[in-house]
């Protein structure tokens, strides 16, 4: 038996840019095959010619060895290709069922939608994965790890032969990571084939047979992925090699900068005690859930703070809004660029001045050669792949989004920088080049404080780490205490409260 997809000296090009070039790769049935790149290194546009999204100037596409040629996304899945992209594609006011069967309706013989298969029929596919849920409850009542699995029920249904996976696991928390993976190789064992799209090589090494690394919209390489290893990986991917993953620079704390003292925000976060200074990077580990990022939005006004007192500098201050924080010199690079990070329909120089009007408009006037010499500034120092600071930010990959996101805040007057999981979607050679910036903010005397799900970047970056759990600060630990590692962190994580 042939791959179940064979794309041939595949190429796409955009006014300015060659996304694609002459890319081939082979699928085979019943194989998960990885997908690894930098930014820009041509995945999304892979994935979206495989899809039906783009059509390529040149080049072939075979799906069980027939040639195709995908007009719109349609013919794509009806040739039998399904993708679970990393932005979800629910309509969350639906219920799952509704979910699972939009566009594939099943009608009974008077051309009503017949909900009693429909319910049947969707609750026999979540099963078959594992998972048991009321499928006649609205989909916005559900995680993400739910969600996930709605979307490839949908792929299921439509008889999908390939499943591509679009960073499948970055919203997701361990134990819904847990079950995607059983799902995956459970897939596999049925024959589909999984195009797993990841920048974690954690995840590669469990579960891929082959990997495919692109560079610069080229296939670098394919191989069986027990060839290869962490330093094989980086070199294909980057260029070169990534010799210290997390650059940390330990510096000597200073005078502290912020200060919460026995926060409650009700129904979020309660009692959250804890101070970040300045020269100093403080790290705030816990579970999905655990109450981090509720406790970085009160800190930048985005949620009320109904007892406790904040302190700026050593004076309790009332931040009650977004504005108010960035006044007082709060930074906020948010986990949601797309949402809260980002003005999609305007351009990557648009975005980037945000922060900094005062800096490129003096007397109120923008001035373009400001804004050009400041977005060329930050799109040569962040690496940020685009052909013209005037390209729309929503038509960057999402790694160069949030690399936008940070050189907003770059610009700005600020003395307190959070980072909530900052480096989510990026990939390794730009996560140093993130990490770089947390040193230079911090060698300047800044203060950074930095959400992570990943405990190795925690650990590698942070001076302090603040563990959460429910809302609560279970334990604090110093970078040169025995118990700064993992297994400590994951205890306090899990419940185990470190006195203090």
């Amino acid at each position: 038996m042939g791959p179940i997809v064979e794309l041939k000296g595949v190429t796409k090009k955009f006014p300015g840019v060659v996304a694609m070039r002459e890319m081939g790769i082979q699928i085979e049935p019943g194989e998960v095959h990885g997908l690894i790149g930098e930014n820009g290194a041509g995945k999304s546009t892979l994935i979206k010619v495989l899809t039906g999204v783009y059509q390529p100037e040149e080049g072939e596409i075979y799906v069980q060895g027939e040639r195709q040629k995908f007009h719109n996304p349609q013919d794509a899945q009806d040739a039998g290709i399904a993708c679970v992209y990393q932005e979800l594609n629910i309509i969350k006011q639906l219920s799952l069922t509704d979910n699972i069967f939009l566009n594939q309706t099943i009608k009974n013989n008077v051309g009503l939608l017949d909900y009693k298969t429909m319910h049947a029929r969707a609750t026999e596919v979540l099963d078959s994965m594992g998972i048991k849920v009321d499928v006649t409850k609205q989909a916005g009542l559900f995680g993400m790890g739910v969600l996930q699995m709605v979307e490839i029920a949908k792929a299921l249904l439509r008889d999908a032969k390939l499943i591509i996976m679009d960073e499948p696991t970055s919203s997701l928390g361990e134990s819904e990571v847990d079950q995607l993976m059983r799902v995956v190789r459970d897939l596999r064992e049925r024959g589909v084939a999984i195009l797993f799209v990841s920048h974690k090589l954690e995840e590669l090494f469990e579960l891929c047979d082959r990997v495919t690394v692109m560079r610069d919209g080229e296939h670098i390489l394919t191989e069986p992925i027990e060839t290869m290893d962490n330093d094989k990986l980086i070199r294909a991917m980057v260029g070169r090699s990534v010799d210290k993953q997390f650059p940390k620079h330990v510096g000597q704390p200073g005078e502290v900068a912020l200060r919460f003292d026995n926060v409650t925000s009700v129904g979020t976060i309660k009692n959250v005690s804890f101070e970040a200074r300045y020269g100093e990077i403080l790290g705030f580990a816990g579970l999905v859930g655990a109450g981090r990022t509720e406790t970085m939005r009160a800190i930048f006004g985005d949620l009320p703070i109904d007892r406790g007192t904040v302190y700026l500098d050593g004076k309790p201050v009332k931040v009650r809004t977004p504005r108010d924080a960035v006044s007082k010199g709060i930074a906020f690079v948010t986990e949601d660029r797309k949402g809260q990070g980002l003005v999609l329909n305007q351009s990557i120089a648009d975005n980037l001045i945000m922060s900094s009007y005062k800096t490129v408009a003096p007397g109120g006037w923008l001035q373009p050669a400001k804004v050009k010499e400041v977005s060329d500034r930050n799109i040569q120092s962040l690496r940020i792949k685009t052909p013209d600071a005037r390209n729309l930010v929503g038509k960057l990959s999402g790694g160069n989004q949030q690399k936008v996101v940070i050189g907003k805040w770059m610009n700005s007057a600020s003395n307190i920088f959070i980072f909530d999981e900052p480096t989510r979607g990026i990939d390794v050679g730009a996560k140093v080049e993130v990490y770089n910036i947390m040193n230079d903010l911090v060698s300047q005397g800044k203060c950074v404080i930095m959400v992570s799900s990943e405990l190795p970047e925690v650990l590698g970056m942070s001076d302090r780490v603040i563990v959460m759990r429910g809302g609560e600060v279970m334990a604090e630990i110093n970078r040169d205490e025995p118990d700064f590692n993992e297994d400590d962190i994951m205890k306090a994580a899990w419940g185990e409260r470190k006195e203090q």
